[in-house]
């Protein structure tokens, strides 16, 4: 091909790929590529934006406390039988696996039963995974709020005593990074290594 049909081509729009391969050079350079996720991406959501409520310790908390940390959100409660150890210990596998960037992550358990998992509880209940991981326990008219902005599902089921009812709720993880912004929605049972990986991006891509 002459070189003067070869700018026609460039010019006529007839393919900027075709051209770049005339010339020897990849385009791909020329646009920012997106990081891909395990988990269900919802970055741009317009809901589960912050939330504002005492922690185990007494003290206020709002996403905005964690920032330059990727966070990550479960809602859940102290005498759930299963799905919440088990959550709480891959997220302890998280951290472990995530080395010197452990320290980045801060997950935050919001209790959907604040009626019995009290402060002394949750401190101990967080203790048993990492001490660096923060409860926080709305009361009950917070607790609807939270739960309505996150889009959370949970519901007391009674058992054959007034105090030894269950609760069920969602158990899927909201995930923010590092500037505070909802980015990840990670279903139960996706595994520790998925989790990793993708708040191994969420960082890479805050330190871009």
């Amino acid at each position: 091909m002459h070189k003067r049909n070869a700018l026609k081509l460039i010019a006529g729009g007839a393919g900027w790929a075709g051209a770049a391969s005339l010339f020897g050079f990849s385009l791909a350079g020329c646009s920012e590529s997106k990081p891909t996720f395990n988990a269900v991406d919802l970055t741009g959501a317009e809901y589960a934006r912050d939330f504002k409520l005492t922690d185990m310790n007494g003290q206020v908390r709002t996403l905005g406390n964690f920032k330059g940390k990727v966070v990550v959100v479960f809602f859940g409660y102290a005498q759930c039988p299963d799905v919440c150890p088990t959550t709480m210990t891959e997220m302890a596998q998280v951290k472990q696996k995530l080395g010197k960037d452990g320290d980045k992550l801060q997950v935050v358990f919001i209790t959907v039963d604040p009626e019995r998992d009290t402060p002394e509880i949750m401190k101990a209940y967080m203790g048993a995974f990492d001490p660096a991981f923060v409860a926080l326990i709305p009361t009950p008219e917070q607790l609807a709020a939270v739960a309505k902005d996150f889009k959370v599902y949970y519901k007391k089921v009674d058992g054959k005593t007034p105090t030894s009812y269950s609760m069920d709720h969602s158990a899927a993880q909201y995930i923010y990074d590092p500037q505070g912004r909802l980015r990840l929605y990670a279903r139960y049972g996706a595994g520790v290594d998925p989790m990793v990986a993708d708040i191994k991006a969420l960082l890479a891509s805050s330190a871009a």
